[in-house]
């Protein structure tokens, strides 16, 4: 069979069973277990595949995710959450779209003590926008820093996909980890900005409370107790994987003890709350890895089939600029993004795109905020990106579906802003992994 035929069979097999609405883990099961039986040879391709699957999972790499998910799930069934959201409330002072900077900012901090994108913006949309709401905020300007910012849990660790992204691309993930910080501080900063500037323009969009304005420690008794010990951790995570005195591994267990030892201490780690943690972990990773199972034996299948190789050489051997090049892969990833999600991003792009990277000589580092931040993106594309869908299910029924389509589009704008910026400016990605490293 010629690699362009393999390609067709297993490259486009796979996009159609997703776009289909297949589950990700089952489409990627079937053509893995249809490439075993044509290119690793029948019976002894499918004893193949399951050795190759199981040796997956087992990946001790991987490890950080299940770790950094628990961090997230203890911080928000302990009820640790909302003392963050009280401590930064009382220290943002009165500002044009004051609560729409506070959901952006406790985002942020979230974003530092938590792995999970969906839960930041289930729990900020599902407490902070009622408020929102009922304050009188534009539907529009109260749901889209809470996608937003939930978007770029993705880029500040501990961040699940990041460790994934590492793991299936074999970019550090230490470094990646550590690449994504400036970025990610980056799009909060303009967010906040952005609120400003147009909740300035147009105040109805965002109208005026007044707020009892807390002076000396009651203003910053929350902010001490609760804000700073829990971003203490961040601390713990990044500096244990910088200094070189623990693996990402064990910066994630780590930063797990961390924060159990902190709700512990504010004893707010009850049997229940503990119990709700850990399903709601299992769930998640579960989930993950099982979708991992059929990754590696599916680039493997590809690599096999001479596809891996025709691919990349048609592409090298085209007389594009590695520039151009790039460019492609970022415009194929966003497209990706309108129709699939962030995993099978990574599963139908890594096996190609990384030996084109390697052979350009292409900074991983580099290339791995880029992948990221087009990852980010597709969380906010219309119509499926998975926190519209997550704002849809936690928002009041006033919001509907095109509120949420519109109150996304300045903050995809400014992503790609961001996206461009990087590709002009490589140092922005790979400046702190490189001092820190």
């Amino acid at each position: 069979m010629s690699w362009q035929l393999a390609s067709l069979l297993l490259l486009g097999g796979s996009t159609v069973l997703l776009f289909i609405g297949l589950p990700v883990a089952f489409a990627f099961m079937a053509i893995n277990i249809v490439g075993a039986i044509l290119f690793l040879g029948g019976d002894a391709g499918l004893s193949q595949m399951l050795r190759n699957s199981a040796a997956a999972v087992i990946n001790f790499s991987l490890t950080p995710i299940p770790l950094f998910v628990l961090m997230g799930e203890v911080l928000f069934h302990t009820g640790l959450a909302l003392k963050v959201i009280d401590g930064i409330e009382r220290l943002v002072r009165q500002v044009p779209g004051r609560l729409a900077v506070v959901a952006v900012v406790a985002g942020t901090v979230f974003s530092a003590i938590s792995g999970s994108t969906i839960a930041t913006t289930a729990m900020l949309g599902s407490l902070m926008l009622p408020v929102m709401l009922s304050r009188g905020y534009n539907p529009v300007l109260a749901t889209g820093p809470i996608m937003a910012i939930g978007a770029v849990d993705m880029l500040i660790p501990p961040s699940a996909l990041t460790v994934l992204l590492g793991s299936l691309s074999g970019i550090s993930i230490s470094k990646l980890l550590i690449g994504g910080v400036v970025p990610g501080l980056m799009l909060s900063v303009a967010f906040v900005g952005y609120i400003i500037v147009r909740a300035t323009a147009n105040p109805a969009l965002a109208p005026a409370t007044v707020v009892e304005e807390r002076s000396g420690w009651a203003r910053y008794e929350l902010l001490v107790l609760y804000v700073l010990p829990l971003v203490s951790i961040f601390v713990v995570v990044i500096g244990a994987m910088s200094g070189g005195i623990a693996t990402p591994t064990e910066s994630a267990a780590l930063g797990a003890l961390a924060t159990m030892a902190l709700a512990a201490a504010y004893r707010s780690l009850s049997f229940d709350a503990l119990l709700k943690a850990l399903r709601g972990t299992v769930g998640i990773s579960a989930m993950i890895l099982f979708i991992i199972l059929g990754a590696t034996t599916f680039s493997q299948i590809l690599s096999f089939s001479g596809s891996t190789e025709g691919i990349v050489s048609n592409i090298l051997g085209g007389g594009l600029t590695p520039f151009a090049i790039l460019a492609g892969m970022m415009l194929l990833l966003i497209f990706l993004g309108i129709f699939v999600d962030q995993v099978s991003m990574m599963l139908i792009t890594l096996p190609v795109f990384m030996p084109i990277v390697q052979r350009l000589g292409i900074d991983l580092i580099w290339f791995g905020v880029l992948y990221l931040i087009c990852m980010q993106l597709g969380l906010l594309l219309p119509p499926h990106g998975l926190l519209l869908m997550t704002m849809k299910g936690v928002a009041p029924k006033e919001v509907t579906m095109a509120h949420i389509f519109r109150a996304v589009v300045p903050y995809v704008a400014m992503s790609l802003v961001l996206l461009v910026i990087i590709i002009m400016v490589p140092a922005i990605a790979t400046w702190l992994p490189n001092v820190l490293g």
